[in-house]
């Protein structure tokens, strides 16, 4: 039977614990070298901060193994190997790669070596962009992802693109420049806060500088050009011209007054404006919507003048009077002393809001821009403004533009003139109270009634029968006795009532 025992101190010795001794072997080969010691002089020594390079071994969905030759592999955990957020690694490295990482701990509470490529690339990305910045030179990457407030560009860290410097005008939707690679100058840099600040517009106005000079110097005032409005705000819209932007402000959008800028024009529109002024030190346009508009206040001063009747509308009441549109974009004022021929203590005696009526012109001041209107004059007739002569028919003017009323009498006119044809000229007008002797009190009222009568029976018996019964009296219910209802004082009220 072959011992197949193996003398221990062939290969090393164990104490009496069971820890085991490695005996040094020496021979020709190895020239008398201890093997622990040859291993340990070959393995890669690290510290935490430091880089290292190795080869890409292993790839999983939250991890990527890296051999740097240290004892074991190192552990890129998936959030470490790109500035993206919720990558796959298999985007980001492939087996065999050789890629550079950053040692973050050289044993964690597993034992495991952990590494960063992300943090790899920020400490050489870091050094690049600081001279970069320094020689005022430009930056270039894709933009990556679209955050609150603006874009990141990957320069080999995040670079925060504010919104507002991406073009030369203020951007809204931003989506469309994912993936797009930009150029960027670089406005800060804050390496503890981890933080760039870039700027698109600084690149464009830089490289566009001579374009937008040559474009000034042909712009001149009073000219009109055509454009298209890039964006609207609270102040006005701005409008491209094809090179630049110029400012439309909202007192130049209308002649009327405008509340917001986009009850007027909105993102899109083409429109023609006429240009203000060009400032070539500050490189900013005015430009004026109205100027390409006839004047409301011109035209009316040209078609209207003192003495006229218009039309209009009450659009406000204030205590010293009122005010009245009397054409688009047009209002004049009634003082209350114009409102009525009596004392008026308020203007909301006479008129309210929203009420049209007839107001005669008094003064009309085109380059202060006000007019002066009268109710009470207006009540006393007048010439016409030809606007207002076709609609009410020519027959209602003579030949001087005075109107002379209806050629044809109103319903309420001939209807008084057939009651008193067939109550007499003498007869009381209806609704008329008389109190008799006794004080009974009666009230006349005008009651037609039907009376059939054959064809060829006498018209003037019928006539006499309706007569008699639109005049007769029509006693009241109660007796109100004389000294209570005066004759005089029910005379006075009917007269006020008239």
């Amino acid at each position: 039977m072959t011992d197949t025992s193996t003398d221990e101190s062939q290969f090393g010795t164990f104490d009496s614990e069971g820890n085991y001794t490695p005996r040094q072997i020496v021979d020709a080969d190895l020239g008398g070298v201890d093997i622990e010691e040859a291993y340990t002089s070959t393995m890669v020594l690290v510290e935490d901060g430091q880089l290292v390079e190795g080869t890409v071994v292993r790839v999983d969905q939250d991890e990527v193994l890296l051999d740097i030759g240290y004892k074991s592999e190192g552990v890129i955990p998936s959030r470490e190997l790109s500035i993206r957020n919720d990558v796959d690694p298999n985007e980001v490295v492939s087996m065999g790669d050789s890629i550079e990482a950053l040692v973050i701990t050289k044993e964690d509470k597993e034992g495991r070596l952990v590494l960063s490529k992300k943090r790899a690339q920020y400490e050489r990305a870091w050094g690049k962009i600081e001279e970069i910045k320094e020689a005022e030179g430009m930056v270039k990457g894709p933009v990556i992802e679209v955050v609150k407030g603006g874009l990141i560009i990957d320069i080999g860290l995040r670079g925060f693109l504010p919104a507002s410097l991406v073009e030369l005008r203020r951007v809204r939707d931003l989506q469309p420049y994912v993936g797009m690679e930009l150029e960027a100058k670089i406005l800060e840099l804050d390496k503890n806060r981890n933080n760039v600040v870039l700027s698109r517009r600084a690149w464009l106005e830089e490289t566009q500088k001579e374009q937008r000079e040559a474009f000034l110097d042909n712009l001149k005032p009073g000219e009109k050009r055509t454009g298209v409005v890039s964006s609207v705000v609270n102040f006005g819209a701005f409008v491209d011209l094809g090179g630049m932007d110029g400012l439309v402000h909202v007192s130049e959008l209308s002649w009327k007054h405008v509340d917001h800028p986009s009850s007027v024009v909105t993102v899109g529109d083409e429109i023609e404006v006429e240009v203000l002024e060009v400032d070539l030190d500050r490189e900013r346009i005015s430009l004026s919507l109205k100027a390409t508009q006839q004047d409301p206040w011109q035209e009316f001063a040209g078609s209207h003048r003192v003495g006229e009747l218009v039309y209009g509308r009450v659009t406000k009441l204030v205590p010293f009077g009122s005010f009245v549109q009397v054409g688009d974009g047009i209002e004049g004022l009634v003082h209350i002393s114009e409102m009525s021929a009596h004392h008026v203590e308020l203007p909301e005696q006479v008129v309210t809001p929203g009420e049209e009526l007839w107001v005669k012109i008094i003064d009309l001041d085109l380059q202060r821009r006000r007019i002066s209107l009268s109710i009470k004059q207006a009540a006393e007739g007048g010439e016409v403004a030809a606007e207002y002569q076709e609609h009410f028919g020519a027959h209602a003017y003579d030949n001087e533009g005075n109107y002379l009323g209806e050629d044809t009498a109103s319903e309420g006119q001939q209807a008084w003139e057939e009651y008193y044809a067939e109550a007499g000229e003498d007869a009381p007008a209806p609704g008329t109270t008389e109190v008799a002797e006794d004080g009974t009190e009666y009230e006349y009222e005008y009651v037609e009634e039907e009376v059939e009568v054959e064809i060829d029976e006498s018209s003037e018996e019928s006539a006499s029968e309706t007569a008699e019964a639109s005049a007769e009296p029509v006693e009241e219910a109660a007796e109100v006795p004389v000294e209570e209802t005066a004759p005089e004082t029910v005379a006075e009220e009917d007269a006020e009532e008239a």
